[in-house]
Formats: structure tokens, C-alpha cells, sequence
């Protein structure tokens, strides 16, 4: 089933930003997309999520301004939500290569189960209470599916691997490379209060936990931020918000960890009131 688009967009759409050798981070509407280069001598490029509903043109676009007409060896998804596969079936029906994801997330990305829809009933801003409205039916992507091998790695994109990091959803991953410590984290943490509709269109810099509305698991979550900052990345590209490096990055993933439970977790909620306790 494809999604349907929503008319909504920040500032920051259409932006580029280079985030660490390799990778860059390509903003579409309210939402990150990421583009890993492969080192000098290895071949292939990679895409990490497909943005929002109806997008597939403008990521095309982008793909052939940086990468000519040569396809990715792989998109590689962190989770199913419809603003992480919005061009998905599109792209990889196009482009003819595999779509990589966590096996838990396959129930979403085969046709088998729905996403919980949005908790209008959760602590937040405008953006949570129309969350309801937002699509939340499985998508069937079977014929491209494959699922991230168990021991991290990522099949042909060296120096990088995968890890859990559940919570927003069953089987979210973030993606890592230890060289140099940079973060793909998709909504396990966010860098803009994903439930307030004027921070999301101005795009206003704050490390934040996962978009509450969608966030079915708090107790994961909180233990996903965690595993993260213990990692102590030195830049990262979330899937909400501005790309950030050094010290901003550093002290405010810090903070998060250190203090989940009282700036993260939402007061009120349905997902709060089953998921932590």
C-alpha cells in the first residue's frame, strides 16, 4: 500500500550537509535521508532510508547530482515508518537492488501488520496531536527484502555495522562506523522536538529522545540512547533535525542518556502507561 503525501516541510528541505568523510545527510521535506560513499578503490554508494511519501523524484535527483546515473549497491532502512520508506518500493523496483532491514521490522515492510497509529493522547506540541492522521499501514516490499546479518555487518559496505537500537520501533537500527566514530541513528534519538510543528519547521537544534507519538517502547528506547552514547560519536545524522558534530553533539547525547527518563519520557501517553513503569 503506498502512502499518501503530506504537505508539510521545514527550512531545511533540500539541503545538503557533508556530516564526516563519506557521508551525507540530504534533508526532504522534515525528514533525513543519508548518502554513504564507499572508500576510494571499493565500489558502490549506499542510501540509508527514503524520506517521506511521494519523494522518490527528489531523491532521484539527488542520486544523479552526486552519483550520476549509478544505482546504490543497497538502501539500508533503520526502521519502517512512513517517513523513513516513503520512496522505498518506488527506488528499489528502479534502481533493481536489495533493502536491508532488522527482521523484526519485516511484519511492517511485508504486508503482514500495521503500525501502531500516533498517540494524539501523549504529552507534546500540535504535531502529536495530529498524529493519528498519519499513516501507519504496512507496506510490501518483499521482493526486495533482506535481512541485516546477525553478526552487524552490512553486506559490502565496509567499515560500517549495524546495531539495535529498538524502542521508536521493534527493529530500529542505527548505523556506525568505528574509524572515525560517525552515526547514522535514525529516530533512536532526534535533533529537533519531532512533536512541536514550529521546532520542526524551523528546524530548531535539540537533542531529543525519539518522536514521542510513534515511540511504543520507553524503556528501549531509553536503553537504545544509551548504547548510543556510549559509543561516543563524533557526528551523527538523526532522522529529524540538523546534523551535529564535536561538543554540541557530545554534551547533548550525554544529557539525554544521563537524564532520559525526565526529559525523554512523555508525563502521559498510551505507549507510556504499557511501556514504562
Amino acid at each position: 500500500m503506498a502512502h499518501p503525501f503530506l504537505p508539510v516541510t521545514s527550512v531545511a528541505s533540500g539541503l545538503w550537509q557533508n556530516v564526516a568523510p563519506n557521508l551525507d545527510c540530504h534533508c526532504i521535506q522534515i525528514v533525513n535521508i543519508a548518502f554513504i560513499s564507499q572508500a576510494e578503490g571499493q565500489a558502490g554508494w549506499f542510501l540509508v532510508d527514503t524520506g517521506m511519501p511521494k519523494s522518490a523524484d527528489d531523491i532521484l535527483a539527488a542520486a544523479e547530482a552526486k552519483f550520476g546515473g549509478q544505482p546504490p549497491a543497497a538502501i539500508l532502512l533503520t526502521h519502517g515508518h512512513f517517513d523513513h520508506v516513503g520512496a522505498v518500493a518506488e527506488l528499489a523496483e528502479r534502481w533493481r537492488v536489495p533493502v536491508f532491514a532488522h527482521e523484526l521490522e519485516f511484519p511492517y515492510l511485508t504486508g503482514q501488520t500495521d503500525y501502531p497509529e500516533g498517540d494524539s493522547t501523549v504529552e507534546g506540541g500540535l504535531v502529536a496531536k495530529l498524529s493519528p492522521v498519519f499513516p501507519n499501514k504496512a507496506i510490501d516490499i518483499r521482493k526486495h527484502l533482506q535481512k541485516l546479518p546477525a553478526d552487524g555487518s552490512i553486506p559490502g559496505l565496509h567499515g560500517w555495522r549495524w546495531l539495535h537500537t529498538p524502542g521508536h520501533s521493534p527493529g530500529h537500527v542505527s548505523f556506525f562506523r568505528e574509524e572515525d566514530r560517525a552515526l547514522i541513528a535514525g529516530d533512536a534519538f532526534i535533533t529537533v522536538r519531532q512533536d512541536s510543528l514550529f521546532k520542526v519547521m524551523a528546524q530548531i537544534e535539540e537533542v531529543s529522545g525519539p518522536p514521542r507519538y510513534f515511540t511504543t517502547d520507553w524503556e528501549a528506547a531509553g536503553e537504545s540512547v544509551r548504547k548510543l552514547a556510549a559509543l561516543r560519536p563524533t557526528a551523527a545524522v538523526t532522522g529529524h533535525g540538523p546534523p551535529l558534530s564535536g561538543e554540541t553533539l557530545s554534551a547533548g547525547l550525554t544529557t539525554l542518556a544521563r537524564d532520559f527518563d525526565q526529559v525523554a519520557v512523555p508525563d502521559y501517553g498510551r505507549y507510556v502507561e504499557t511501556s514504562h513503569t
